[in-house]
């Protein structure tokens, strides 16, 4: 028998504080039924733990696609300027999460291999605007098209209502984690 589960593994609860059970007991009791009520949360972080590994793996793929020196994290900024277009790196840095220098660096990293590039903020001298170049539009676009093929096949058994209500419900989670 494990220790807190009966034969199987299973957690079992156990009589209260009522039941002449210690503190340590007690709090253990308690932890086994948040753990018990919030199964369904237990569950979805699994799941999304191993769907951000594979997703923080197939960037690092599909970045080195575009262009071998890129980092993993290079493809989502490329995802972004594609959808968005110009954007200030600070922008940029709000909607990714990271700070202004690690902006910096990646931004510096994606235009010395010519994908993107800078101009002036039209609205305001003092800040820079960027954008992908001919170069970097071309080649994402490439490699955006494979990864989308990809994702047909694997969900080739998936009916397109619920692809839809996925990207529906991740949309909606990730809005979600953007307000905090």
């Amino acid at each position: 028998m494990h220790e807190g589960g009966n034969e199987e593994g299973h957690r079992t609860r156990s009589g209260g504080p009522a039941g002449g059970v210690d503190q340590e007991t007690a709090g253990r009791v308690t932890e086994d039924r948040v753990t018990e009520d919030q199964e369904e949360f237990l569950a979805l972080e699994r799941e999304l733990t191993v769907l951000l590994r594979r997703a923080r793996a197939s960037s690092g793929e599909m970045a080195r696609e575009v262009h071998p020196d890129l980092e993993s994290s290079a493809y989502g900024l490329l995802v972004r300027l594609e959808e968005r277009g110009r954007q200030r790196a600070t922008e940029l840095a709000a909607y990714i999460g990271v700070g202004k220098a690690t902006m910096s660096r990646q931004l510096r990293a994606l235009e010395e291999v010519g994908l993107v590039a800078r101009e002036p903020d039209p609205a305001d001298g003092r800040a820079w605007l960027v954008h992908l170049t001919q170069e970097g539009r071309e080649r994402f676009r490439v490699v955006r098209a494979a990864r989308r093929a990809r994702y047909v096949s694997e969900l080739a058994n998936w009916e397109r209502g619920e692809v839809a209500d996925l990207a529906r419900l991740l949309r909606r989670l990730n809005r979600g984690v953007e307000r905090g």
